[in-house]
């Protein structure tokens, strides 16, 4: 895009501006197209930009705000006391128009309160609901919502959730007629709550919706289905779950030679083969390279990254943000939704 330009938080997260000024940097150096409002306090941000080119500091801008939300803060007394803050200047830039979207590392409950209060639900959307897309073992990509923005839903929101999926699967992950199935303890119809079993029973009649089925949370990766739907209390238990087994197995095959005495040539050979088939396998499920959930339901573009990010995760953030903004997610969603899920007045 000819214009392009997104707002960091750049205080949020555990580090702050030590992360993510190094990285909104690298996002710049891929991307010319790229502008970023860096929001925060200056005498933060500007010692980082320091005797970097001048072509990249004169698409940076730095936005100051007076204070930053904590991120053990509760989120409500965040959002009552957020005026001024990195995060809420950051949205603000959004609702306004003079940033396309904002990526924030920081608190996840003040920064979805806020989203949610400042730029309001698409009609249609009860409540927005976190997203990522996981690559699969089928070398494609699977959309995965909701991941922790309601911990309770309805069978009701469950459907939006499933219609939002499938606009960002076929946009974004470029899926022609995108597998939708529920996240549930078994694939029988009969199993389950009242709530996905109802949802069920309207994907099936929803035509516009390629609905197959229930799945178990052992298929999140195995590309059985391109769009995975859960409430947000199971998409974030199952979604952490897999990231901290697959942490563990790339530190395990990061960690010292085993202790052998005089290894033969060929044991050597065999070990250091396996070793990279499994460093390729798991490093491309290394949760860094897809960090950035999106609040998806919203009238604009907000990307929540983690809070622990280093420099190459929070740039993958802001890559999620730029794809976001490409694709105009938030208006193709509120045109499916007058299709599938049409207003009473209409």
């Amino acid at each position: 895009m000819a214009n392009l330009t997104i707002a960091l938080d750049a205080m949020g997260g555990d580090v702050g501006p030590r992360v993510t000024v190094p990285a909104a940097l690298q996002a710049l150096a891929s991307n010319p197209a790229l502008k970023l409002l860096l929001v925060g306090q200056p005498d933060a941000i500007q010692p980082l930009l320091a005797q970097q080119s001048a072509e990249l500091t004169s698409r940076v801008e730095i936005i100051p705000a007076q204070s930053v939300i904590a991120n053990d803060a509760k989120p409500s007394a965040a959002i009552r006391q957020s005026k001024g803050t990195s995060m809420r200047t950051a949205l603000e830039l959004v609702k306004t128009g003079q940033a396309q979207a904002c990526v924030s590392a920081g608190n996840t409950g003040a920064l979805m309160g806020l989203a949610k209060l400042m730029l309001k639900s698409i009609e249609g959307i009860e409540r927005p609901a976190l997203m990522t897309i996981l690559p699969n073992q089928q070398k494609g990509q699977t959309v995965v919502l909701d991941l922790g923005a309601n911990v309770i839903c309805s069978s009701e929101m469950l459907v939006q959730f499933a219609v939002m999926g499938s606009v960002v699967a076929e946009e974004v992950a470029k899926i022609a007629s995108p597998r939708v199935a529920l996240l549930n303890i078994g694939e029988e119809e009969s199993k389950g709550l009242d709530n996905i079993r109802e949802a069920a029973a309207i994907l099936k009649e929803t035509a516009a919706i390629n609905y197959i089925g229930y799945v178990e949370g052992n298929e999140l990766l195995t590309g059985k289905t391109d769009v995975f739907v859960c409430d947000g209390f199971s998409g974030n238990v199952t979604l952490k779950t897999m990231e901290g087994v697959i942490r563990v197995i790339l530190s395990l095959l990061k960690s010292s030679e085993e202790k052998q005495t005089k290894p033969s040539w060929l044991m050597k050979l065999a070990k250091k083969w396996l070793k990279k088939r499994l460093m390729k396998r798991f490093g491309e499920l290394n949760p860094d390279q897809y960090n950035g959930a999106t609040l998806l339901g919203l009238n604009g573009i907000v990307i929540k990254s983690h809070g622990a990010a280093n420099e190459g995760a929070f740039k993958a953030a802001i890559e999620r943000a730029v794809q976001a903004v490409d694709r105009q997610v938030p208006d193709r969603i509120a045109a499916r939704l007058n299709i599938v899920l049409p207003r009473s007045d209409q």
